[in-house]
């Protein structure tokens, strides 16, 4: 008996390194899932309370806490969160005494970063009421677009946004909206200083009762898309959404005594839930910047011994490409978080800067399913985890790109790729995973869903993302409906093409996509490319590089030179303008090239696009 109890504890003993020969990622596997059961226990333990507890709640526990703890670092000043409550109880009282503030309503702020922009939304908060945050870059349609979608009352603006506002103005006093500016006086007839008022009003604290009835599933904030197909769309952000959003900082070893640099847009998620938010959170300090500075960004880390720094699209890619100094490892930053960092950019970075830590997620503002990297395989943009899918079913479906729509087998069900295959992220809708969808925009909102994906009456978030996942269950992006298109019957990546031509050594970054071509069906490749500074286009070297490495249907056939890149506040890269404008050297003025058989990247002329477009050159 006593050999069998042996026999049973040695196997016992062994099984984990059993399994962990088998899979080199068990252990972190396991680490994670118990990650994922401490987020669900939490976000339990929260919606059970009562009264509600929020992420302003626990600020208001920081500032019982540590008053004098520094909360943000912005220029040459440090605000305590002491100083935070303060600024946002005034701010909520000069809301309710001129504007009329009530709980429910909701706030919209047109503020780029700074501190101002915390000391509203805490203020909001405090009343009750939802902020919407608007783009700052947005004018003219675009803002009275975003504007009307959050059904606010109240427009907030930062003084040097006043042009824009007053360019919408007409329009705000039409539907009787307070419009306010953060400075000490206005003279515009229809738009009130707000600074001045703030000033004056107490800093007591609020009512709690003036929240009474917030809930998880109230809705705490408007963020907007980034409108790069089309009008921006409010996600409807609720409570329950920003403690989630709030905790991957906590969860990749953040320490109370880190300091935390956000150099993103506030009113982006990365920026503001997982930045910020994540910050309160862990009860940390924010420094706090206007604008991404790639020159600035790690001497700023060095004057303010950041220790965690963010990063989103092409955020590091523009670091890398800063001149190399002799001091670039020297600083504190051990911890990295953020999305869309590419593998060559990933190795550069850790051989440049030292060793950082880094941990790539996925995931979108009002989409219902995620990735974390949690081992830091590099490339990979997350990795399946057992109890993650089981939690949050998903799948990877074949999707056809030239019709935009996803394969059907002969039920009408849709067909889940095999492994090492790409294909659509869709993600199951349900209680664990809600898709809670876009404001005053019912359209579009049925438009994210897929239903009878698998069985009858099912229902599926539409990521638009095209993922693969290899054998070992890592997950890579690779690009995104719209993006890929469809050229002599094969599908090209924009993704993959980029990554080669910026390899080329006079291009610093390229955008990549289809065009129309009169007489064809699909899209032909066309790139539009930065050049590296004091370099010229090299036409020689780069017809060699694609001939190389991309296969004839790959390659781009025309080749635009561009000044800069327009990308959106996040950095992600603006294409369908680009696609509209074509190949037409009557309508671009920029040097444009046209790829000639062996003949490599010639300029394109006006008689070469009329003999493209009557048929006579076959590409």
């Amino acid at each position: 008996m006593m050999l069998i109890l042996y026999t049973l504890f040695a196997g016992m003993a062994f099984l984990p390194l059993l399994l962990y020969a088998k899979n080199p990622n068990f252990f972190a596997d396991i680490r994670f899932a118990f990650v994922c059961i401490h987020i669900g226990l939490r976000l339990s333990r929260y919606a059970k309370r009562k009264p509600f507890y929020s992420i302003l709640d626990r600020f208001l526990d920081r500032v019982a806490a540590r008053p004098q703890k520094p909360f943000i670092v912005f220029e040459n000043s440090t605000y305590t969160y002491g100083d935070a409550d303060e600024q946002s109880n005034k701010v909520a009282r000069a809301l309710q005494t001129h504007a009329g503030v009530k709980a429910g309503d909701s706030v919209a702020l047109l503020l780029g970063n700074e501190p101002f922009f915390i000391w509203m939304w805490l203020g909001i908060a405090k009343l009750g009421c939802t902020a919407a945050l608007l783009n700052s870059n947005i004018r003219s349609k675009s803002l009275l677009h975003c504007f009307s979608c959050c059904d606010a009352k109240v427009l907030v603006a930062a003084a040097e946004l006043q042009d824009a506002v007053e360019e919408v103005l007409p329009s705000l006093q039409e539907q009787g909206i307070h419009v306010f500016i953060l400075s000490e006086k206005c003279d515009k007839e229809g738009i009130e200083s707000l600074s001045d008022k703030i000033k004056l009003a107490s800093d007591q604290p609020l009512s709690p009762q003036l929240r009474a009835n917030i809930t998880f599933k109230s809705p705490a904030l408007y963020i907007y898309t980034s409108g790069t197909t089309g009008l921006p769309k409010a996600a409807v952000i609720n409570y329950e959404r920003v403690w989630k959003f709030s905790f991957p900082l906590s969860n990749i070893g953040t320490r109370s005594d880190d300091v935390i640099y956000v150099c993103l847009p506030l009113y982006h998620t990365t920026g503001f839930m997982v930045g910020l938010c994540g910050a309160i959170e862990k009860g940390i300090t924010v420094v706090l910047r206007r604008k991404f500075s790639a020159s600035r960004f790690w001497d700023d880390c060095r004057k303010y011994n950041v220790t965690v720094i963010q990063y989103i699209g092409e955020t590091m890619r523009y670091l890398c490409n800063t001149p190399k100094r002799d001091y670039e490892k020297d600083h504190k930053v051990r911890l990295a978080l953020g999305n869309g960092i590419r593998a060559d950019t990933w190795t550069e970075v850790l051989q440049r800067f030292g060793n950082i830590s880094i941990f790539e997620f996925y995931g979108a503002t009002e989409g219902n399913i995620s990735f974390a990297n949690y081992t830091g395989k590099i490339g990979a943009i997350g990795r399946e985890n057992f109890l993650h899918k089981a939690v949050c079913p998903y799948a990877l479906i074949r999707f056809d790109t030239e019709k935009e729509e996803p394969v059907k087998d002969s039920r009408g069900f849709c067909i889940e790729v095999p492994r090492g295959e790409t294909g659509l992220l869709v993600a199951k809708i349900g209680r664990p995973s809600p898709f809670v969808g876009y404001s005053k925009n019912r359209q579009q909102t049925e438009k994210k869903k897929l239903s009878g994906v698998f069985v009858k009456g099912d229902q599926y978030f539409n990521t638009g993302d095209l993922l693969k996942i290899d054998q070992e269950g890592f997950i890579y992006f690779q690009d995104r409906i719209g993006d890929t298109f469809r050229w002599k019957g094969e599908n090209v990546a924009t993704t993959e093409v980029a990554d080669l031509l910026n390899m080329i050594d006079c291009i610093e970054e390229a955008n990549v996509y289809g065009v129309k071509v009169p007489g064809h069906e699909g899209r032909i490749g066309m790139a539009s490319v930065k050049l590296k500074d004091g370099m010229e286009f090299d036409t020689s070297a780069t017809y060699q590089h694609v001939n190389a490495y991309l296969p004839s249907y790959a390659r781009p056939y025309f080749i635009r030179v561009q000044s800069s890149l327009a990308v959106t506040g996040t950095f992600k890269q603006m294409k369908v303008r680009l696609a509209e404008e074509g190949f037409d050297p009557a309508i671009i003025t920029e040097p444009l090239y046209y790829l000639e058989g062996r003949e490599g990247y010639v300029p394109m002329t006006q008689d070469i696009f009329s003999l493209i477009s009557e048929g006579k050159i076959k590409l």
